[in-house]
């Protein structure tokens, strides 16, 4: 199924290499997370209608993280 890159970020740290791409396909919107350590990766795929809920997610552990 072919995507079509609508948008891409990338994130260093450390040794690691966060890549984060909106793409779109036939199917809708999503947001392809892949991170890479010395060359082994691993991807996530998120659905672009629950992104609000997902960055609500991260915010959540985030602030759990500070406050400790």
């Amino acid at each position: 199924m072919e995507q079509e890159v609508l948008h891409t970020e990338k994130i260093l740290a450390d040794r690691k290499i966060f890549f984060l791409d909106l793409k779109e396909n036939k199917r809708g919107r999503v947001v392809k997370i892949t991170e890479d350590v010395s060359g082994n990766r691993d991807t996530i795929m998120v659905p672009a209608e629950i992104l609000g809920d997902f960055i609500a997610a991260l915010n959540d552990i985030r602030a759990t993280a500070e406050a400790e």
